[in-house]
């Protein structure tokens, strides 16, 4: 995603709704004409179009546009591409007249430039001939909703039959701009062009594969606009990380860079809790502790050498239970942060260790998979909590514990997230494509990197290890949280681009992290 980022600021994440606000905003109480942004957006299109086709005159380009501002932004891209040598056919997909505004004082200017307008009234009058080399989308960008249907959708199909590459204008017409659902017939973009802030549809599944490669243009909004909108999702990219990543002091020691204690595993789960607690440790913990049932002791102390393995007593062979408690208490008075869960089981009296570390112990504290299991219809526990919580469950683990159906929390995946944040007072990672981390003051942050290859198992389980070792080293909660997903992430996408996305495992991922926060440290380093 190319991006043009103001020092400091994170990128904002819009629904249609807010976007316009903006626009009514700039033109109504700041004084900026519509023509003004308009002419901005296209000059912007022109610019990518020009590195597509590797310059423009000589080429043949079809510009596809509806009778709104979309169109009206494909105007100006036409006059633009036509004064600079490209061979520009127009096709508007509504009748001259029906064209208001802005738009209408952009199309005039095309008409009396003399540049091909093509007046489309059926699917047999978009035919153009000979085929162009580029499709320019301006049909209908944010300005749609539920599925497209008729004329435009019959068009919609001949543009993606065409098999040349498509140029979106703020969005691919077809897309939900705020859910990113596709409900009929959707360009198929190698590029979007995306006019001042992102829209959630381009970064939310399926939208995100309609949209191809998107740019950000900067129009012309004043930051003092953007510094006081009522905006609160936010993208994370690879310079919010590099702007907090921990910085290891020079005279670092282990007990100073981050002491975790991890409570997990139980019989056939000794992989979850070596792959947290090793995490932890590749994250840049100085030292962590393992707890685990005694009886499993022998096998931990092989799989994570550099773990400090605590034995505990056990509720059954293989399962730690309450009776745990008297000895675990004692040992977590020396460390910075707890992590519990993975792979933990949900043995009664496992369930009843969870709710009394829950309830009475004050470190900061990470709780995924079998941690939030075991809390099944009473999160309310939560609110109850003396210290910092991260939850990080994939759907399926939230649906259990709020009660809420699966398919409901993947179809409104940010505004569930930020619901149950601000209800239970915790910072919620929601797992999935893409996690979203919701903090409890109403902020959502949409991560940036991962891929299809994480989903395996274990990589969960990673991503608590890094989230809990960036608590250790002192980072806050909310940013221990989003930024252990962004790192996750990437060394996912390190990992793939390695291995492929059919055969890596989680494993893959827990040894590239250090490379990756060697990139980060460097990138860092090499800011001005």
């Amino acid at each position: 995603m190319d991006v043009k980022r103001t020092g400091g600021e994170m990128r904002l994440l819009v629904t249609a709704a807010e976007m316009a606000s903006m626009d009514r905003e700039a033109i109504e109480e700041i004084g900026i004409p519509g023509v003004v942004l308009m002419e901005n957006a296209g000059l912007g299109v022109v610019s990518v179009i020009q590195e597509e086709l590797g310059g423009v005159a000589g080429r043949r380009v079809a510009i596809v546009c509806g009778k709104g501002n979309n169109g009206g932004d494909g105007y100006v891209v036409a006059r633009h591409l036509y004064n600079a040598g490209c061979d520009v056919d127009i096709y508007l997909l509504a009748e001259p007249d029906s064209v208001r505004g802005d738009a209408r004082i952009n199309l005039d200017i095309v008409r009396k430039m003399g540049i091909p307008l093509h007046v489309v009234r059926s699917a047999d009058d978009f035919d153009p001939s000979p085929e162009p080399e580029l499709v320019v989308d301006a049909i209908f960008g944010t300005g749609i909703s539920g599925p497209v249907q008729g004329l435009a959708a019959e068009v919609i199909r001949r543009i993606n039959g065409f098999g040349v590459p498509v140029v979106a204008i703020d969005l691919p017409s077809g897309l939900n701009a705020d859910t990113g659902a596709v409900e009929g017939p959707c360009v198929a973009a190698r590029r979007t062009v995306t006019m001042a802030e992102i829209k959630r549809g381009l970064v939310l599944p399926p939208g995100r594969d309609f949209a191809g490669r998107v740019h950000v243009v900067d129009i012309g909004m004043p930051r003092t606009l953007r510094s006081a909108t009522q905006v609160r999702t936010f993208l994370v990219d690879r310079a919010d990380a590099v702007h907090v990543l921990p910085q290891r002091p020079s005279d670092a020691h282990k007990n100073r860079v981050g002491v975790v204690y991890v409570l997990a595993g139980s019989t056939g789960m000794t992989g979850a809790a070596t792959l947290t607690s090793l995490s932890a440790l590749r994250a840049g913990s100085g030292l962590v502790y393992l707890g685990i049932p005694a009886s499993l002791n022998p096998i931990l102390e092989m799989k994570a050498t550099e773990v400090i393995t605590h034995p505990l007593p056990e509720a059954i062979p293989g399962a730690t239970g309450l009776e745990a408690w008297e000895m675990l208490a004692p040992r977590l008075q020396n460390v910075d942060v707890l992590a519990v869960g993975p792979g933990l089981g949900t043995h009664p009296s496992t369930a009843e260790l969870v709710r009394r570390i829950v309830e009475e112990v004050p470190l900061p504290l990470v709780l995924d998979a079998d941690g939030l299991n075991n809390l099944q219809g009473q999160p309310e526990l939560l609110t109850r909590r003396r210290g910092p919580t991260v939850i990080t469950p994939h759907p399926g683990e939230l649906a259990r514990l709020c009660g809420l159906q699966t398919r409901q929390i993947v179809a409104d995946r940010i505004e569930v997230a930020r619901r149950f944040a601000q209800e239970w007072q915790v910072v919620l990672v929601l797992k999935g494509s893409p996690t979203v981390t919701a903090t409890p003051d109403g902020r959502v942050l949409v991560n940036t990197t991962g891929n299809a290859g994480m989903a395996t198992g274990g990589s969960g389980d990673v991503l608590t290890g890094v989230i809990a070792s960036f608590l250790g080293q002192g980072l806050g909660p909310v940013e221990a949280a989003w930024l252990g997903v962004y790192v996750h992430g990437l060394a996912g996408d390190v990992a793939r681009e390695r291995l492929g996305q059919m055969g890596m495992i989680a494993g893959d991922i827990l040894r590239t992290l250090p490379s990756v926060l060697r990139a980060l440290e460097n990138a860092r380093s090499c800011r001005p």
